[in-house]
């Protein structure tokens, strides 16, 4: 279910970013965010980690700051998608900026903390 839920809030991020920034168009919600938020997992669940590891010196130089540039490359190769654009680089980093900040507030709702009760 919660899989659901952060596929659904991904697509709708993936839309927000289109209305805001210049240069990303979709389709629509149904099926083209959709299908989008689920290539999107699963380039960040597979790509992403070998695209951290081979760039971990550049990385570890900028104390961090390639981390968005690799976002943005995942994030712009949604491009092959049919009805995803994305005009340039920087609209794709301030695409992933946004989708990223949507998925931070996201994970933070569907997350649910258990406490155990002290005895």
């Amino acid at each position: 279910m919660k899989f659901i839920l952060r596929i659904i809030f991904v697509a709708a991020a993936i839309l927000l970013a289109a209305y805001w920034v210049p240069g990303i168009t979709i389709e629509s919600f149904w099926p083209t965010a959709v299908i989008a938020s689920i290539v999107f997992a699963i380039l960040n669940t597979t790509i992403k980690p070998i695209l951290k590891v081979i760039s971990f010196p550049i990385n570890f130089i900028t104390l961090g700051l390639f981390t968005f540039v690799i976002n943005a490359l995942v994030f712009w190769m949604l491009t092959f998608l049919h009805g995803v654009s994305i005009n340039s680089f920087i609209s794709a980093l301030l695409g992933s900026i946004i989708v990223s900040i949507v998925k931070m507030l996201t994970e933070g709702l569907t997350h649910k903390s258990h406490k155990k009760k002290k005895k």
